[in-house]
């Protein structure tokens, strides 16, 4: 196996692994334990112009009657945490609207609905260096967590509503230096060059949302009752760096040090508004001393803790291209720059 292929196998991220829970106190009408579903897959994003958004469009519904997709919420601030200014999410109607009888009654106040103990921290652990493979150094960061309740309030029947996190990226520098030869880095060249302001990260199944076990609920109606519920989610990295140069069929170790600053934005959404707005940076620096014996090499240099994340006083806009395709892991791409001579593509987006 060359370093070539090792590196192909380690993206931006690690596994993901869901935390929380959804609150098994929330009834339906007819009494019944209102159960978390998967929201549908993939979807159309719409866009400014869009002649669906906010309109009402005349579809199927599926006992085969007339039915309008609806925007059902009035303008103006909510009573949420004021000041508070709901940015719209211009997303299908089918994955965040509603789809309801062609009277389009009753309908969903956004001011009625209420967040409470929202919570986003990083552990308080430093990053974890396994040196356990003569190929590879794989390192461990602490998780990020993010966790909230949400009270919705009663859905009228044919309606369909996803509450959830949405994250996206925002920037990142990740370099793997090796001595005077050159570096690795991963890249996200559109955001490198300024040309998206934030790219999705979700799962690369659940767009927009950032996975679909703890982090989403859909509610469905009729329900005649306020439902509540809690949506979580974490993250954190955990990939693999050769100890080789990741362009050489050459296993000497030589790698030196390993840089990586990341920053993320997170946002709570329900009923297209977000409601919630998590800032937070992930920082990675490590020396390597390649000729020492394996289990020896690689050291935590800076600070040993991250910097915890901030819950914004105000909602920031999600941008609309950090609501599709691509996601980060599939977007980025590998770069060899050698000390002297021309970048080389190691491994291109996908």
């Amino acid at each position: 196996m060359t370093a070539q292929s090792r590196e192909q196998s380690s993206r931006i991220k690690g596994h993901r692994r869901a935390a929380g829970r959804v609150d098994s106190t929330r009834r339906g009408a007819s009494g019944r334990t209102a159960e978390t579903q998967q929201q549908p897959r993939g979807g159309r994003i719409a866009v400014p112009g869009d002649e669906r958004q906010g309109q009402c469009g005349s579809q199927q519904a599926d006992r085969g009657e007339a039915a309008e997709i609806c925007d059902t919420s009035p303008p103006g601030p909510t009573a949420l945490s004021p000041p508070y200014h709901p940015e719209h999410i211009m997303l299908d109607a089918f994955i965040m609207g509603c789809i309801q009888s062609i009277a389009c009654k009753p309908r969903i106040r956004r001011e009625n609905i209420v967040v409470y103990e929202v919570s986003a921290s990083i552990d308080q652990c430093p990053t974890i260096i396994e040196e356990n493979s003569p190929i590879v150094l794989r390192y461990k960061t602490p998780y990020f967590r993010a966790s909230a309740g949400v009270v919705m309030p009663p859905v009228p029947r044919n309606e369909t509503w996803v509450v959830g996190w949405i994250q996206a990226c925002t920037q990142m520098e990740f370099y793997n230096t090796y001595g005077d030869i050159g570096m690795s880095s991963w890249e996200l060249p559109e955001l490198r060059e300024g040309r998206v302001k934030a790219i999705s990260d979700s799962d690369g199944v659940s767009y927009p949302w950032y996975g679909n076990t703890t982090e989403t609920v859909t509610l469905t109606g009729p329900t005649s009752k306020p439902s509540r519920l809690t949506v979580s989610m974490n993250d954190n990295f955990y990939p693999s760096v050769t100890w080789a140069v990741p362009i050489s069929n050459s296993n000497t170790p030589m790698l030196t040090h390993i840089t990586r600053d990341q920053s993320f934005i997170t946002w709570l959404v329900a009923m297209n508004s977000v409601t919630k707005t998590v800032r937070w940076r992930m920082r990675v620096d490590i020396a390597v001393e390649p000729d020492m014996p394996l289990g020896s090499r690689a050291s935590l240099v800076g600070r040993p803790y991250q910097e915890q994340p901030h819950i914004l006083n105000y909602q920031e806009p999600i941008p609309p291209n950090a609501l599709g395709r691509p996601n980060a892991n599939d977007a980025q791409v590998l770069m060899w720059r050698p000390r002297r001579g021309a970048p080389l593509v190691v491994i291109p987006p996908k």
